[in-house]
């Protein structure tokens, strides 16, 4: 198991696949966004999208899951809310990213220069 390490962030192989996993599907990303501004019940969220409840629910708990909602109880219902520092994490490992290949990308073109 490999593990990214930053000085912001510390996820296994496991943590990054769930998620990217997540992000990978556009309704999730736009509940993502949504809930990052307000908090909504999942029936509230069913209401956006042409999709049954149970679908709604279903891309909910892979968010919640990948860590980018949580939800908190009131009485029956669960209220929906964006996480954003997990949103800070997934940003801190695409820049870690970004500055590996920037820096592959260095070495090679010094290397092109040296010939």
């Amino acid at each position: 198991m490999v593990s990214y390490h930053t000085h912001e962030v510390d996820l296994s192989d496991d943590d990054v696949d769930r998620l990217f996993r997540a992000l990978a599907d556009a309704t999730r990303r736009d509940i993502v966004r949504r809930t990052l501004t307000d908090e909504y019940s999942i029936s509230d969220l069913a209401h956006h999208y042409d999709m049954s409840f149970a679908a709604v629910r279903k891309h909910v708990n892979v968010l919640e899951e990948a860590g980018l909602v949580t939800d908190d109880r009131h009485g029956r219902e669960r209220r929906i809310r964006g996480n954003p520092e997990a949103i800070r994490r997934a940003q801190s490992l695409l820049d870690g990213f970004e500055r590996l290949w920037r820096a592959r990308i260095a070495r090679l073109d010094a290397l092109l220069a040296e010939d």
